[in-house]
């Protein structure tokens, strides 16, 4: 099934710009444009600072029912989204199931640049009553690269005019202003952010330093012969870059099923507990560094994951990359076998005395770590003797184990909905039907095997 993505525009435009993304998306992503408060067809007295546009915005999400979505902020919507999926990885807003977020031309979460002589120019264009045709052309002749064809050029100017003056005036004095920067840590949600070449004041260099740092598994790219307005300016730039980021970081990894969505995102379960949960279904980029350990080291740890905790299908859980940021930030156990080093020296040496036999293939490697869980097998190199492999390899699969039940998809598969036993209410709903075989009337139907 094809995840859906929010598209929220930019000031002084509405849903209607990423009419020509739809199109070119399809097949990829379902895009579905959302007025924020005052622009296109929506009323403004919902409320236009931040925090209400990011209301409005997560009581669409929720009231859709997508189970697989993603963020697409232009400019001002650009903010907004940054803001709800901040919200949303921490679990304080309800949802669940937020794969990518997509930033073009993005206002950051810190006071937006703008030059102050500009902004008096547009907030009196507005001040009293909706923007004329003129200052409409002005507007839009003035954030473009070269002048749209008639169609997307008359549909620009037409959404600039029928902006709600208040709206307009309210981003331009306070929302643009407002500074969230502080207000949420990075965010891990794999995020593409775009600038136009010949943009100004929300370019390349706005974008590097406001926008990139808060998304740790960020990445930018400038497109070509466009200015602010990129979803008018360069559609299939701006498609292309999308499609592949998709299918490069985001398609391949595993789904949570629709009803264990429904479950994480009830009030049975905690916002805490949300937040956790939503930072563990994020898919796993395959091509980073390792944190911890070497390429080389990774690799021979894929090759043992692959043994340990097969995983049949074409989507996986890159567990070998999930336990080296789990060494990296020192999240283990908390203690270690006896006659073993610290965690991440007692994994390169395990590794490196498996390397040359995970180079003989996955058959021969699942023979070997047979003998070595006997404790018949002493390597060929390295500091390990038989029964220190031992040791390190029974913790080694007991961590890549771990990494594998704790997903979400994987709490599916094998029926487990013990999350849900209390929201953050003050009366606790829990279970009531505790024998087995009892199945509560909320939960999933069960492991599809």
């Amino acid at each position: 099934m094809t995840a859906t993505a929010f598209c929220l525009h930019a000031l002084g435009s509405s849903s209607e710009e990423f009419a020509t993304l739809r199109t070119r998306l399809a097949g990829t992503l379902d895009l579905v444009g959302i007025d924020l408060p005052g622009f296109g067809r929506s009323s403004a007295a919902t409320g236009t600072t931040v925090e209400e546009m990011v209301e409005q915005v997560e009581r669409v999400i929720g009231q859709s029912g997508a189970t697989d979505w993603v963020l697409i902020g232009h400019s001002m919507g650009g903010k907004v989204a940054s803001v709800a999926a901040s919200r949303t990885i921490d679990g304080s807003n309800g949802l669940f199931g937020l794969r990518a977020v997509v930033l073009l031309a993005a206002s950051p979460l810190s006071q937006e640049p703008m030059d102050e002589e500009r902004r008096a120019t547009m907030l009196g264009w507005a001040s009293d009553g909706p923007i004329g045709p003129s200052d409409a052309e002005t507007f839009v002749s003035a954030n473009v690269d070269a002048p749209l064809p008639p169609e997307p050029h008359a549909m620009a100017v037409h959404d600039v005019q029928r902006a709600d003056p208040r709206a307009w005036t309210d981003w331009l004095v306070r929302g643009s202003r407002e500074d969230w920067s502080t207000t949420f840590p990075p965010n891990p949600v794999p995020a593409l952010i775009l600038a136009g070449a010949a943009d100004g004041d929300l370019g390349e260099d706005a974008q590097r330093t406001l926008n990139l740092p808060h998304w740790t598994a960020g990445e930018l790219d400038v497109v070509p012969d466009a200015a602010h307005l990129l979803p008018w300016e360069q559609p299939d730039a701006v498609a292309e870059r999308i499609r592949d980021f998709w299918e490069r970081r985001i398609a391949g990894g595993p789904v949570v099923p629709p009803a264990t969505v429904r479950v994480i995102a009830s009030p049975r379960v905690s916002a805490r507990t949300r937040g956790i949960l939503a930072v563990r279904a994020l898919p796993d980029d395959s091509a980073a560094t390792p944190a911890s350990l070497s390429v080389d080291q990774l690799d021979t740890l894929r090759a043992v994951a692959r043994i340990v905790v097969p995983q049949p299908g074409a989507t996986t859980i890159d567990l070998a990359l999930r336990v080296d940021a789990q060494l990296s930030a020192g999240l283990g156990d908390g203690w270690r076998p006896d006659g073993l080093p610290a965690d991440v020296d007692a994994y390169r040496a395990g590794l490196d005395a498996l390397a040359p036999e995970a180079a003989r293939g996955d058959e021969h490697l699942a023979a070997v770590l047979d003998a070595v869980t006997a404790g018949e097998h002493t390597p060929a190199v390295g500091p390990f003797d038989a029964e220190q492999l031992r040791a390190w390899a029974e913790d080694a699969a007991v961590d890549l184990v771990k990494q594998w039940a704790a997903h979400p998809a994987t709490m599916a598969e094998i029926d487990y909905d013990g999350f849900a036993n209390g929201g953050d209410g003050v009366r606790k709903q829990g279970f009531q039907l505790l024998a087995a075989g009892q199945r509560e009337a909320w939960e999933p139907t069960g492991a599809a095997r």
